[in-house]
């Protein structure tokens, strides 16, 4: 159920306890309106730390770029705290065209990774991604099972392929040098990632 506040005390109060207690970390600002994320569920902080991980050690590690969970992303240089989007994570190749301004960072991220949560917007923000300049953007819904994979093209972020459960289909990143699929595991289906012309493997 979305809320609409009036009140600017009110408002000033609510922003401000969230800040303290920390639960405005997801919160984005969208063309002026401020957006209240809830914290992700289990599951989700599962899948984006394990994602997190593996990027840090095919690219943050070896220096190929840096890797970000939950960075401010936006167009501005300054004044971007009126609109700006919050990915779950984040990842600035050596030759990105984005620039790291501190408190955000500004413009074209090479790879970005989404999580679906029940009810949330995530969809909503891939024009804003497409207008950033986001290369890649690796979507993964719960609801149902899918892994969607988007490439930057004249029309925007546009699909690659989704891998489902039933098809297995193999996604590859031209980003970074991973490939991802939908696999069936034990408690819930899995993401596999694959590091690409080596022998790495995970499970997330």
């Amino acid at each position: 159920m979305a809320t609409l506040i009036t009140d600017p005390s009110l408002e000033e109060r609510l922003r401000a306890e969230r800040k303290v207690s920390g639960a405005d970390r997801f919160d984005e600002s969208w063309e002026g309106i401020y957006m209240m994320a809830p914290m992700p569920n289990d599951e989700h902080q599962q899948i984006v730390m394990r994602l997190g991980s593996i990027l840090q050690e095919v690219i943050g590690w070896p220096g190929s770029g840096e890797v970000r969970p939950g960075v401010n992303l936006s167009a501005a240089e300054e004044d971007w705290k009126s609109d700006y989007r919050v990915p779950d994570i984040a990842v600035f190749l050596n030759d990105t065209a984005a620039i790291n301004r501190g408190t955000h960072w500004q413009g074209a991220a090479d790879f970005l990774v989404e999580v679906i949560s029940t009810d949330d917007r995530t969809r909503e923000k891939l024009p804003y991604y497409a207008s950033l300049g986001v290369r890649e953007l690796l979507l993964i819904d719960r609801d149902p099972w899918a892994v969607e994979l988007y490439r930057l093209g004249e029309g925007g972020l546009e699909p690659v392929g989704v891998s489902r459960l039933d098809d297995n289909l193999v996604l590859r990143s031209e980003q970074v040098p991973l490939s991802f699929r939908l696999v069936v595991s034990d408690d819930r289906p899995v993401v596999e990632v694959s590091l690409v012309g080596g022998e790495k493997q995970w499970q997330v």
